[in-house]
């Protein structure tokens, strides 16, 4: 292929902006962030609520590169929300987000699969880099790629790179100052297909190429940026409709001149040490964590690792943050002076503060087991491990994602579902994917379960109280597959669903990338989860520690008798009117009114009220336990554990917290539909309230039974 190249330069621009586009697990993300640094920001793309990543970096003293990372895509046929995005900013020239320059990354090691993409974006005549990615893997392989010639070949910019270890990035910044040839020629002639139809097209649209047209023509039903524009969406549709075209033989009869075209370019360019390839590293590690038997067993042995370590070693900075927390404390009540002021700090903020704070260790070891998992490539394993049993219950190997990233959060991992081409698999993976215990339900099972099992109990050297928070996780899994499987019943669909993934090389994880996702979920923990705990906890302690007209009065005369004097010690007496207090305050009256419909379920007033501020954020309940403990309590010695675990019902005088209680608690979280955020993401997601109001109240009634039943059991 030959061409009569033009030129197009930017670096007389201040600013230029640059897609990043690729297959998944291509490397596209790790080039952004190198290409990046620290110098970007997460918003949405208009319109839709697909993540839109950009970030920024100086080419020169005079050109900065606005740089957009698209959702990844295997080809210009979009199949799901993400990939749709793809295609309407790069084959739309009059979107607001279309590039200047597109940087395609490709995966050297599998440049053949890599360069079906790129040959369309060529086609789009759009000024492009191709950046061979991992060319370090190829390298090792003893293979070679001739850049030089393959850049002759494809009529653009190649650049050889290896975006982890940061090879070729400054050899990309300067070619983007370059003069970089725009692609004249067509990679194939999509004329042989759709003939007059494109100049039709054409003809009501202004587009930069004939392949442009051609899939208008292909994807015009799922295309949202002409219904802005009726007049030219009607005359493209009565086009289209008087063709009477077939899409799918378009598509088909496209794909195979492409692949035609690109085994002649694999040939030239493209040179294996062997016609046999060694078994590599990655082939032989599969063989063993991709087994259909010992896949499953390897990745409940890995669970059950995560889940141990987090108990075992979060338990030294937990223990010591507490009694930073309680010293703190004793300090402020001791040295400050006596008054409402102070009584706020103590038991409204220093007492939310400590049930955000305590947790940061687990929340941190969390969030770093799963970017290992990520960056390592073993969870794209998982997902292609779990799909034939997906499958059964009405999901796919994609919705293992969103389900795996529950753990994490509820609300990104809802957001993930979008690369589900199916729509009702997309639904039943929004739907179950809260039933996945998230990082906030962490704080509540921790805290529940040391009230209840010894931190030294074990069996073996196995820890119990982590076994029993993998139970949790567990329940929650088999909670969604069960559910999933009823929804599969009920939804009906004809559409057809397929699950492609492209299995990633195994590599040693990057620990700055590793410690940056710490940092950042740490952060998110405490500054998004800890305003909404704090702000709860300032206003529990208001309502805590006060009451409607003078019953606080008419409780210090009581105690104040003769006959209370001589009854009770003044530590007795102490504790005797914070209790009243409590109950005859607003927080008390609020209580009161919610404990007949949760006390089938062990759960007192102070339990209720918990129930109803959690529903804020889970992690709330925490902050709730920890201010409605320490209003009025002038005892500041004792952590909040300690102060749930000395309470005492007054019908009974045993523990409030016991182990019926805790386990009923414990299955009420694992199943409520305890958090505004998900509810609002799946609305989102949804375009309907239809769904997130079944999602609350299936799971409200299935947590409320559950927890009934486990009450009972253990009574």
């Amino acid at each position: 292929m030959e061409a009569n190249q033009s030129f197009v330069n930017f670096s007389e621009k201040s600013s230029i902006k640059v897609a990043l586009v690729g297959n998944p697990n291509s490397g596209k993300s790790t080039l952004f962030n190198a290409l990046t640094g620290l110098h970007q920001k997460t918003g949405n793309f208009p319109g839709v609520t697909v993540d839109k990543k950009t970030g920024t970096a100086k080419l020169s003293a005079t050109v900065t590169a606005d740089f957009v990372d698209l959702p990844g895509t295997y080809s210009l046929y979009p199949k799901s929300l993400d990939e749709r995005v793809t295609f309407e900013v790069l084959c739309n020239p009059v979107n607001a987000d279309h590039p200047d320059i597109t940087i395609v990354v490709a995966d050297a090691s599998n440049l053949k699969r890599n360069l079906f993409l790129v040959s369309q974006i060529i086609d789009l005549k759009i000024p492009v880099i191709l950046a061979l990615n991992m060319i370090d893997l190829v390298e090792k392989e003893g293979d070679t790629i001739d850049a030089v010639r393959l850049s002759e070949k494809l009529g653009v910019k190649v650049i050889a790179i290896s975006a982890r270890k940061k090879v070729g990035i400054e050899d990309i910044k300067q070619a983007l100052l370059q003069p970089l040839p725009v692609p004249q020629y067509d990679f194939i002639d999509v004329k042989n297909f759709a003939g007059d139809l494109i100049d039709k097209i054409k003809a009501v649209v202004k587009v930069n190429s004939d392949f442009a047209a051609f899939q208008l023509i292909n994807n015009f039903p799922v295309i949202s940026y002409f219904d802005k524009k009726p007049e030219q969406k009607q005359k493209i549709e009565a086009i289209i409709n008087a063709s009477a075209i077939d899409h799918n033989k378009l598509q088909s009869n496209e794909s195979v001149e492409r692949y035609r075209v690109i085994n002649r370019i694999a040939s030239d360019c493209i040179t294996e040490k062997s016609a046999i390839k060694t078994e590599t590293f990655t082939h032989k590690l599969d063989a063993i964590l991709t087994h259909k038997i010992y896949g499953y067993a390897i990745f409940l042995v890995i669970l059950f690792f995560i889940f141990q370590t987090i108990f075992f070693l979060a338990r030294f900075p937990m223990d010591w943050i507490q009694g930073l927390f309680v010293i703190i404390s004793q300090w402020a009540t001791h040295t400050l002076p006596a008054g409402e002021l102070t009584n706020l700090f103590v038991n409204g903020i220093l007492a939310g503060l400590s049930g955000v704070v305590v947790f940061v260790p687990q929340i941190a070891l969390l969030f770093a087991f799963i970017a290992i998992l990520e960056d390592t490539g073993y969870m794209a394993r998982v997902s292609f491990i779990m799909d034939k049993m997906m499958r059964r219950f009405g999901l796919n190997g994609r919705s293992v994602i969103p389900l795996v990233s529950g753990v994490a959060c509820a609300v990104p991992a809802i957001m993930s579902t979008r690369t589900i081409s199916s729509w009702k698999e997309r639904i039943i993976t929004i739907m179950v994917t809260p039933l996945m215990s998230c990082s906030a339900r962490l704080p509540v099972y921790t805290l529940l379960i040391s009230l209840v099992v010894p931190q030294d109990k074990t069996i073996s050297f196995f820890n119990y109280q982590g076994v029993i928070l993998m139970c949790l996780y567990l329940i929650g899994f088999i909670a969604a597959m069960v559910s999933a499987y009823i929804f599969k019943i009920i939804l009906k669909a004809k559409e057809k669903s397929y699950f492609i993934m492209e299995l990633p090389v195994y590599r040693t994880p990057q620990w700055k990338t590793v410690g940056i996702t710490i940092v950042d979920k740490v952060k998110l923990f405490l500054f998004e989860a800890g305003k909404i705990i704090v702000a709860i906890s300032v206003i529990l302690w208001f309502l805590s520690s006060h009451a409607p007209g003078d019953r606080y009065q008419m409780i210090d005369k009581k105690y104040a008798s003769t006959e209370m004097i001589g009854k009770y010690n003044e530590k007795e007496r102490d504790a005797k009117i914070s209790s009243e207090k409590l109950e005859a305050s607003y927080a008390g009256i609020l209580g009161k009114a919610i404990e007949p419909a949760i006390k089938p379920l062990g759960f007192d007033w102070k339990i209720g009220i918990a129930l109803v501020t959690s529903f804020a954020a889970r992690e709330v309940f925490v902050g709730t336990m920890a201010t409605l403990y320490s209003a009025g309590n002038k005892d500041n010695s004792q952590t909040i554990r300690e102060k749930m675990r000395n309470e005492r019902n007054p019908e009974t005088g045993l523990p409030v917290f016991t182990l019926a209680v805790s386990f009923s608690l414990l299955i009420f979280y694992a199943f409520a539909m305890q958090c505004m955020s998900t509810l609002a993401v799946v609305y989102r997601e949804t375009k309907s309230w239809k769904w997130p109001a079944f999602q609350f109240l299936f799971m409200g009634v299935l947590a409320y039974i559950s927890s009934f039943i486990v009450y009972h059991i253990f009574k």
